[in-house]
């Protein structure tokens, strides 16, 4: 909903969805299972913090005589601070008049000073700025990739071919490509004269809000059947119990009743305040790094998992319909990533014809790209969209959030050359990934596709 250490060391993550049952009755602080836990995760939607899901030591080797010569990306930027602080200030506004008239329950005296330091901490790092967190994430992707393709990177030095850095031109995707180039530059000093100077290009990485988008963002601001879906689905009995149940956590039952009766609507209503405090947190994560100690801001204590998981649902509903696979006999929400996998072919086809000097395209953007993005590629999890009769739920569709597009997410292809014959592998957030059904590995089973094969598939000519 719109209210909504080195990588290397945040380890692996099962993503998989808890029964509908499980999260309709669990009322435990979220805390219970940890963080990257089955289901807790997928409550964070796309604000998840990035995990790679694979050891790179479990990648397949390439076929005899094939060498890498290019590699390209395109990444979300890292973790962040929220963009703003209307959450914090909403739930605050009423915590303190429900402070004032003490109407505040023991664990609700607590949440009101953690609050505030989380939003001071976000002050400090600026809203909508990569947080410690967030430039972990960005380092360890491209520590890993220089790990992954040395020879690649030996040869880029040894030829002297340039690695170019484009972003969308807004801040966080701008830092994090500037950090992910620095510390390729420091990973191997002999790279740096040969990264370019960071540019922007907002019709290929912030494609939504440029002329491209033009007829999604019409889709957005009028499709009658967009608003009516997503009322339908959010409006429920269930997100009102949970909102009730969120605030019963901080209030008496008096003061939560006051609130559902609208008294304080000048500030919010019971759904609005119950998704303020979700957002917290689902962003204190991206921000644990600024915790005091680093160990976390303990907002889970605020929410039970049920809750999460609910308000998590909400989130992804949206996610889904505005930017993902949404309506079955529609592609207006991913029909205009076309833009970024065209360049992602034409990058592999220059180098191919030898009229390119790159040995790496390196792409910094955010989770309005990616996600049409992995729709149109039919990544996994991606799938089909949904009819009216059969609307997104997480009983029967695979698609979240926190699995398509967590901070630092990205998209990977690798290529390997032997003659004249080109291969292309995919990595989805560091893990080897088919492409969509139709086309076909050189090899059953294989993740090397021959660019020949791929350009039919995606029908190219």
């Amino acid at each position: 909903m719109r209210r909504l250490t080195p990588a290397l060391a945040l380890g692996l993550a099962t993503l998989v969805a808890v029964p509908w049952a499980a999260q309709a009755t669990d009322h435990r602080p979220a805390r219970a299972a940890g963080h990257d836990s089955p289901g807790v995760r997928d409550s964070f939607g796309t604000k998840a913090s990035y995990v790679p899901q694979q050891n790179a030591r479990t990648y397949q080797r390439p076929p005899a005589g094939f060498v890498p010569v290019f590699t390209e990306n395109v990444s979300r930027h890292g973790s962040r601070a929220a963009t703003d602080s209307e959450d914090g200030d909403l739930i605050l506004a009423l915590w303190d008049k429900a402070q004032g008239e003490g109407q505040l329950t023991r664990e609700g005296r607590e949440f009101g000073p953690k609050v505030r330091a989380l939003l001071d901490a976000m002050s400090k790092v600026g809203y909508g700025n990569l947080s410690g967190r967030g430039k972990q994430e960005i380092e360890g992707t491209a520590v890993r990739m220089e790990q992954r393709l040395p020879g690649l990177f030996r040869q880029i030095a040894k030829d002297g071919e340039k690695i170019d850095v484009v972003s969308s031109g807004q801040g966080r995707a701008v830092d994090s490509g500037n950090l992910f180039a620095a510390t390729l530059g420091n990973t191997d000093p002999a790279l740096k004269p040969l990264i370019g100077p960071a540019r922007a290009d907002e019709n290929l990485l912030y494609f939504h809000k440029a002329a491209g988008g033009a007829a999604y963002r019409d889709y957005i601001d009028n499709d009658q059947r967009l608003a009516d879906t997503l009322k339908s689905l959010t409006d429920q009995p269930r997100t009102h119990r949970a909102a009730r149940s969120v605030l019963r956590g901080l209030f008496t039952p008096a003061f939560v009743q006051r609130i559902t009766d609208g008294e304080f609507a000048s500030i919010g209503t019971e759904v609005d305040a119950a998704q303020a405090v979700f957002n917290l947190y689902a962003i204190a994560p991206a921000m644990s790094g600024e915790s005091p100690g680093g160990k976390g801001w303990g907002m889970e204590r605020y929410i039970s998992r049920g809750d999460a998981a609910w308000f998590g649902y909400l989130s992804d509903v949206e996610d889904f319909y505005e930017k993902g696979p949404g309506f079955a006999d529609s592609d207006i929400t991913y029909k205009m990533a076309d833009v970024l996998l065209d360049d992602f072919f034409k990058q592999v086809e220059a180098k191919r014809a030898g009229t390119s000097d790159l040995g790496a395209e390196l792409r910094f953007t955010h989770a309005e790209e990616i996600i049409p993005l992995a729709a149109l590629m039919k990544l996994p999890g991606n799938t089909a969209g949904v009819t009216a009769a059969k609307p997104y739920t997480y009983a029967d569709n695979t698609w979240r959030g926190a699995s398509v597009a967590p901070m630092a997410s990205n998209i990977q292809w690798d290529v390997f050359r032997k003659g004249n014959t080109y291969l292309v592998r995919m990595l989805y957030n560091e893990k080897e990934t088919a492409f969509k059904t139709g086309c076909h590995p050189i090899t059953k089973g294989s993740g090397f596709y021959k660019l020949d094969e791929l350009e039919r598939c995606f029908d190219r000519s």
